[in-house]
């Protein structure tokens, strides 16, 4: 996938690792369409790219993920005003921290909705076009909790392990049509995520400073994985060497290993 010129719709735009994607391609990018649910921070962040870039087109579209009828509304909006879009850079997610027994029922099935409804709803949506053009790019951000279970993060970790694997097949059936899948699987970034997964009353939790990647490392290394054609990125050194070790540690061992975490949770 060329950047270059291309047409990239940017989900989770508002901020975060969302808003770097939008940044980092704002100067090589033809068009950007901007989701989020925050419609004050994607008019700010337009008029931003647009003052750096004048010859940058910038859609927004303020669209709650984790309402299905909104999704629709998106994916109407999208085909009615005839928006062509050659990157889609499924990056919206939700997350929880704490023990499943104690969740908030609501809050998890805006988490299923918002990282695995929506995100298969709009690649299903335009990947069609992307396949008839023989040109496109898929980059789904996934995270590396997807690699193993982990306890306080039951729901979120399995919806990404989701994510990943759906990029994984995408891509072999995909392969040959000139469109490319990536899966980006952060560790620990400094974003308002672990602020909104948090629960009342808890703290964040990052993780250890040396794992810890920046945002806009990981936005970096994520488009020059797509350009690359590379199944998968785990922006920096340490998290690279965790999950290769808890990719080949037997599932029994991880297993043993998750009582320590899930007695600290």
């Amino acid at each position: 996938m060329k950047l270059d010129s291309c047409r990239a719709l940017i989900t989770g735009a508002s901020a975060g690792i969302g808003r770097e994607f939008a940044r980092q391609l704002a100067g090589r990018a033809r068009s950007l369409i901007l989701v989020a649910r925050r419609e004050e921070r994607l008019n700010q962040l337009r008029a931003e790219l647009r003052r750096q870039n004048p010859n940058l087109t910038v859609h927004i579209c303020k669209a709650d993920l984790a309402d299905l009828a909104q999704l629709k509304e998106l994916e109407g909006w999208l085909e009615h005003e005839k928006i062509d879009v050659d990157l889609l850079i499924n990056n919206a997610g939700l997350g929880d921290l704490g023990s499943f027994a104690t969740s908030d029922p609501a809050r998890n099935e805006q988490m299923t909705l918002v990282n695995m409804v929506a995100l298969t709803s709009l690649t299903r949506h335009l990947l069609p076009q992307m396949i008839a053009n023989k040109r496109g790019g898929i980059l789904n951000v996934s995270s590396s909790a997807g690699f193993l279970p982990i306890p306080g993060f039951a729901v979120y970790a399995a919806t990404k392990a989701y994510v990943t694997s759906f990029s994984e097949a995408l891509r072999a059936e995909l392969r040959g049509t000139g469109v490319s899948v990536s899966a980006l699987c952060p560790g620990p970034v400094h974003t308002e995520f672990q602020e909104v997964a948090t629960r009342s009353g808890g703290q964040p939790e990052i993780g250890p400073k040396f794992i810890c990647v920046t945002v806009d490392q990981v936005v970096q290394d994520a488009l020059a994985a797509l350009e690359a054609d590379r199944p998968l990125v785990v922006p920096g050194i340490a998290m690279k060497l965790g999950m290769f070790l808890v990719r080949i540690t037997p599932m029994p061992i991880l297993r043993w290993a998750s009582r320590f975490s899930s007695k600290r949770a």
